[in-house]
């Protein structure tokens, strides 16, 4: 490395681009392998190479942090936390502190004329489809911190805990999602952002690490963080939708065999679904173009979700308002989160095609679809047209006996409006010519 670093050639060239160019000259067998291409119509290709193996074993290192339990899985979590965004923190402060924002690079935006062009556009149809594509995407970043109520019945005291837990990690993502891209667009600017190692993430630490003006060393430590970061995000992801999968299956919506858990209360089966499940989107995603694709059709399944869950909160207090729960949201933030349900679907609409898919929406549409028949195997297969007594004893029910349906057809209203959203955003909102 010292030696490439004296060439001439080399000239103003850092230690992280020995590094890479050493790595890459020394590994060309490794970094090009490709074992196995199966073309998935309408989806892009699965790719059996480098990154999907790496990926792989990064799964099976959290599936076994997992395995040993919710208590294990947390410990392991809170540390990854502190040592990621403590130096996090200090890279959305440092470039305040010091001056080093650009304020041309944070006031004034305009979109641009096309996705991933430095060119600013103007607010017409075409910019605003671009920035709600943008929020699209980080809806699918940020709020995934809802995640924190997957674990209501893990908590030891769910009465107190699941709003502390919701509502501080609600705190810190407004903080960091805030701070860091404030720094990180004030400092590098519309040249920086669309550098192609910011683009495609390869250089996302070595410019960390220049925006607290370090040297060598604290850049290859921002490397180690980022890969820190990804451990922590495969893990929260992981045991979130693992216990999601659990849940589904304890209250009658998704397969018996899901609710199957080891010795330390682990639901294995579910661990071993959703890891399957993910090695065939990692085989989609192995390459840059694939990776966009996926994300943008699984967001449209999140966003689905998302918009399920907000509704469902004034359904229930219209429905069993008289059912004791661990916490109860005040009646004015039932009727905010509303709203935002429809305003998520907006960016759902307008958003998936930005991604450089015009078939992204309909894609995620036909997948979300396929709840049906997995919900009408176990609903109607395995229970015989019955919800199981521990769903039914949750909402206050008896067997036979469901309740009145106070809400009447407000749901169904509900959904329906959901889809007009949907397909008017879609219809109005048009990429830039």
């Amino acid at each position: 490395m010292v030696a490439w670093l004296a060439d001439p050639a080399n000239a103003g060239k850092v230690a992280a681009d020995a590094i890479a160019a050493l790595t890459a000259a020394g590994t060309p067998a490794i970094r090009s392998w490709d074992l196995l291409g199966i073309p998935i119509p309408g989806l892009g290709t699965m790719h059996f190479k480098t990154t999907f193996v790496i990926g792989a074993i990064l799964m099976l290192i959290m599936f076994w942090i997992q395995h040993r339990g919710i208590a294990s899985i947390a410990t392991a979590q809170k540390w990854l936390a502190i040592i990621v965004l403590v130096p996090l923190l200090l890279v959305g402060l440092v470039p305040i502190l010091t001056g080093a924002i650009d304020t041309a690079n944070v006031t004034g935006l305009l979109p641009p004329t096309t996705a991933y062009s430095g060119i600013e556009g103007t607010w017409s149809i075409g910019g605003w489809t671009l920035f709600l594509g943008g929020l699209y995407i980080a809806a699918w970043s940020t709020c995934g911190f809802e995640t924190a109520v997957c674990y209501t019945r893990e908590l030891k005291s769910p009465k107190t805990d699941t709003f502390k837990s919701i509502f501080y990690a609600g705190l810190l993502c407004c903080l960091f999602f805030f701070l860091v891209p404030f720094s990180f667009q004030g400092v590098l600017g519309h040249a920086g952002m669309l550098a192609p190692g910011i683009v495609d993430g390869t250089g996302i630490a070595e410019a960390l690490g220049n925006m607290v003006g370090g040297n060598h060393v604290v850049t290859q430590l921002f490397v180690i963080l980022m890969i820190l970061a990804l451990f922590l995000a495969i893990m929260t992801a992981m045991a979130g939708s693992s216990r999601t999968l659990y849940q589904g299956s304890k209250d009658g919506w998704l397969p018996r065999y899901l609710t199957q858990v080891n010795s330390h209360g682990a639901p294995t089966r579910a661990m071993w679904t959703d890891f399957t499940f993910n090695l065939i989107l990692l085989a989609l995603a192995s390459d840059l173009a694939g990776y966009f694709y996926v994300l943008a059709i699984s967001n449209v399944s999140y966003i689905i979700f998302n918009f399920l869950n907000l509704n469902a909160g004034w359904i229930h207090r219209v429905d069993s308002g008289h059912i004791e729960r661990p916490w109860k949201a005040p009646s004015w933030l039932i009727g905010l989160n509303t709203i935002l349900a429809f305003v998520n679907e907006l960016f759902l609409g307008a958003g998936a095609k930005v991604w450089g898919y015009s078939t992204a929406l309909w894609a995620g549409l036909f997948f979300a679809a396929l709840i049906f028949p997995v919900f009408a195997f176990r609903h109607y297969y395995q229970d015989g047209g019955k919800f199981p007594k521990g769903a039914l004893d949750d909402l206050g029910l008896k067997e036979g006996d469901m309740g009145e349906k106070k809400a009447g057809m407000l749901p169904y209203l509900a959904l329906a409006a959901g889809v007009v959203m949907v397909l008017m955003a879609n219809w109005i909102f048009q990429l830039p010519a």
